[in-house]
């Protein structure tokens, strides 16, 4: 059955309607890969070397300890964001008589070849051989590979298994987070120590290595329970049984704003309830992060607030950038009919502004948690709060006027370029540049206090003149929205 599975999905291959454009993506992404896998490979038989350079003072082996279970937490965090759940692959098969196990049994398979899983041997590889089967014996040297590759293997099914939890529940999506973000606190204020603990476990295995199966049976616990989720909810109706509509829009205080909330409340709908929009905007709870990086304290110390502001705009106005760069395409596929119907285009991007507007209110509460590091931060933080509200949204629906590439939301984004066009690429640069025009100058010749407080009451200019930006915008879209139908009617 298994053979059978994996033929149709090659016959489905060179059968699609793309298949032109199929092969190109294969080629790219298969050259992606093998660069990344080069580019393990020149880290795996140069660790020994790039440890001792970057650590002289600390001892290799504790350097590569700390590193491993450090690894696949980042690891973790990109298979949330960039490896696609295959359900999709067994859909055609559930309303004929084979068993769910086997469709189970395909699922979990096909998900085992996946470039994440395949990357470690490169990394450690040549390690363990080197170094620690020279040092701690070849016995050793096994094991470490064995915990390492069981890392993967949990890292891959415990992925998808929260993946699945997150399409059941948007419960699990906020309470992973919040464990996420307690994390990378515990560890940015030497709390708790991901390399410190990883250091303890696999200097034990050092010298026990049978201690190294203990994630052998992690990985297989994680591998049937993910299993036994998918029999259980092996059917999209499954999933969403049992909800209840509480209001018009199922989001009561959006209900205050009406025909504006109900529009933005079909928006957000759009986004949980499809693919690429949910993986798109997804991503930008990790940009959340980028305050661990950017924010030194010696820059905040010199008032040095250059790549400050430009981590401050990825993390509270992520939503405009990542999901408003395909503004408009989201709609592509009823494009028509809102064209059609009785909808008010200016409450259309009524809509559109509202909801980017709380994305980025809510976004600030979260990040104003780096606050306890400097006032200074949330000083950068809400100028570029206030550019998010009142000018980069403006600048993104009017650079969506031009888009005419329509967006397929039942494929993910990872690798993913349909619907990617000059105006998309381009667009960022704008949005990144102005906030630079307020800052740059008084940086230099006054105070850069007076450019964030300059760039904030720009952005407070702009939300407060929305009603005439909205009138400009509808006017832009009115002019070229033939022409955007036109473009989304390409396939």
């Amino acid at each position: 059955m298994l053979k059978t599975f994996l033929n149709h999905q090659w016959i489905g291959f060179w059968r699609s309607r793309g298949q032109g454009t199929n092969i190109a993506v294969q080629i790219v992404m298969g050259l992606l890969i093998l660069y990344l896998v080069l580019c393990a490979a020149a880290v795996g038989f140069f660790m020994d070397k790039m440890i001792s350079a970057a650590f002289p003072q600390k001892d290799v082996f504790e350097v590569f300890n700390g590193l491993i279970l450090y690894y696949f937490a980042l690891e973790f965090l990109s298979r949330l964001q960039l490896q696609e759940l295959p359900t999709l692959a067994v859909v055609p098969y559930l309303h004929l008589n084979i068993p769910k196990q086997k469709l189970v049994n395909f699922l979990n398979i096909r998900a085992m070849f996946s470039v994440f899983n395949f990357i470690p041997l490169f990394v450690f590889f040549p390690f363990c051989i080197i170094r620690i089967s020279s040092h701690y014996g070849a016995f050793a040297a096994v094991m470490y590979l064995v915990s390492i590759m069981s890392l993967a293997i949990f890292n891959n099914y415990l992925a998808l298994y929260v993946k699945r939890l997150s399409m059941a529940s948007i419960r699990f999506v906020v309470a992973g987070f919040l464990l996420l973000v307690t994390l990378g606190l515990l560890e940015y204020f030497d709390i708790f120590s991901i390399a410190a603990i990883s250091n303890l476990v696999f200097s034990r295995i050092a010298v026990f290595p049978a201690i190294g199966f203990l994630f052998t049976v992690f990985a297989v616990a994680v591998f049937f329970v993910n299993a036994r989720f998918l029999r259980s909810n092996l059917y999209i109706e499954e999933l969403s049984a049992g909800e209840e509509k509480k209001s018009s829009t199922d989001y009561p205080f959006l209900d205050r704003f009406g025909e504006v909330g109900a529009l933005a409340a079909l928006e957000i709908k759009l986004i949980l309830r499809n693919k690429r929009s949910k993986s798109t905007a997804s991503k930008g709870l990790i940009f959340l992060f980028y305050g661990l990086l950017l924010y030194k304290q010696s820059a905040i110390d010199k008032n040095q607030f250059g790549m400050m502001l430009f981590a401050a705009l990825f993390m509270t106005g992520n939503l405009v950038l990542l999901y408003g760069q395909f503004m408009f395409g989201w709609q592509s596929a009823e494009f028509d009919g809102i064209l059609s119907n009785k909808i008010s285009i200016r409450n259309f991007i009524k809509a559109k502004l509202l909801l980017f507007n709380l994305s980025s209110t809510v976004l600030t509460i979260i990040v104003s948690l780096y606050g306890f590091l400097s006032w200074k931060i949330l000083m950068v933080q809400f100028a570029a709060y206030f550019y998010s509200l009142g000018i980069a949204p403006i600048l993104v629906i009017y650079m969506a006027t031009r888009n005419y590439k329509a967006i397929d939301l039942s494929k993910g984004s990872s690798f993913n370029f349909q619907g990617v066009g000059a105006t998309s690429m381009l667009m960022s640069l704008p949005i990144f540049l102005i906030p630079y025009l307020f800052y740059v100058p008084f940086n230099y010749l006054a105070n850069p206090y007076w450019g964030f407080i300059a760039l904030g009451i720009a952005g407070l200019a702009g939300f407060f003149t929305q009603d005439f930006w909205v009138g400009f915008l509808v006017k832009e879209f009115n002019k070229r929205k033939y022409k955007i139908a036109e473009g989304f009617r390409e396939r």
